[in-house]
């Protein structure tokens, strides 16, 4: 079962999404918060297994409130919906440490359907924004430090990473490397501690700024 909490600013979009989301079976709304401060405070007092953050929210802004939250709560996910795809939003959000940055203009059975694979574990990004957020900062890397970070990687752990830069998911890369998925997981743990990231977003971005991609095909 799925216990999510709900943070934006609109009190109305709140309770909108939390009347679609509580007709699914497998989802239910715990509460919700309008700031960023009110959002710690729930999540500490009824303990969600995801939550579902607006990046722009008042007094404690949404995108210090996923960091503070991803802090003090690492094992929870944290999904961003917002409506803006301002790649320094993008940005921030996954270095805070969120698993996933939707826009609001989504489906409802797409939004359903992301919030079911993150809490799976599996990042979660809306269409087009990964080619939109690797473009704007394919230059920000220097080729000699992606080199030098990458040496740390052994032979397999670069496939794996090249695999995950590709969109596949854990099962698909134990299938096509003919190990377990539990190996994979293993793996992309190192990965992202070699390469002190924090999620499988991130990851993909280092991968295209490394020019991995072309350099492995």
């Amino acid at each position: 079962m799925i216990h999510l909490i709900l943070i934006d600013e609109h009190s109305i979009v709140c309770q909108g999404l939390q009347a679609i989301l509580n007709l699914e079976k497998d989802i239910q709304v715990l509460g919700v918060a309008t700031t960023g401060e009110k959002a710690i405070q729930i999540a500490t007092d009824l303990e969600p297994n995801l939550i579902l953050i607006d990046i722009q929210i008042l007094l404690l802004n949404g995108e210090n409130a996923t960091q503070a939250i991803c802090r003090k709560f690492p094992d929870i996910p944290v999904l961003v919906l917002s409506t803006s795809d301002d790649e320094h939003y993008i940005n921030k959000a996954i270095r805070a440490g969120a698993k996933g940055y939707l826009l609001q203009d989504i489906p409802v059975e797409e939004l359903v359907q992301a919030i079911r694979q993150v809490h799976l574990g599996y990042a979660q990004l809306a269409p087009g924004l990964l080619e939109k957020l690797m473009a704007s900062t394919m230059d920000d890397v220097p080729d000699d430090s992606s080199s030098s970070e990458l040496s740390q990687l052994t032979p397999r752990e670069t496939e794996v990473l090249n695999l995950i830069a590709l969109g596949h998911t854990n099962r698909e890369i134990a299938e096509q490397l003919f190990i377990s998925e539990g190996t994979v997981k293993t793996h992309v743990t190192h990965i992202l501690n070699r390469l002190a990231l924090r999620n499988r977003s991130q990851l993909a971005i280092f991968a295209n700024n490394s020019h991995l991609l072309q350099t492995s095909s």
